[in-house]
């Protein structure tokens, strides 16, 4: 019984490293972004997507933040392109 208690209170505590290993993953690559791509990276990041739904998310906080003029109209898909490979680290 004690084994067993003791891996079901561990396993949160793996889960947890892993996902701040991938999270760190994201921001290293989040780094070399444009300060727009950072922007959609950021704010997408904080909607927080699943790997089911994070090009949605991407492309709603994407077009947020376009329409708000807070990241240029004109490279928001190639900056958001960047962002998406950022987020899929992330998320992995």
């Amino acid at each position: 019984m004690f084994k067993f208690a003791v891996a079901a209170m561990s396993l949160p505590i793996a889960f947890t490293a892993s996902a701040l290993a991938d999270s760190a993953a994201g921001n290293a690559c989040a780094a070399n972004l444009t300060p727009d791509g950072q922007a959609i990276y950021t704010t997408t990041m904080a909607a927080k997507p699943t790997t089911q739904n994070q090009r949605d998310v991407l492309e709603k906080e994407t077009r947020s933040l376009a329409m708000n003029n807070k990241i240029a109209r004109g490279s928001a898909r190639d900056n958001a392109i960047a962002a998406e490979a950022c987020i899929k680290a992330a998320l992995q």
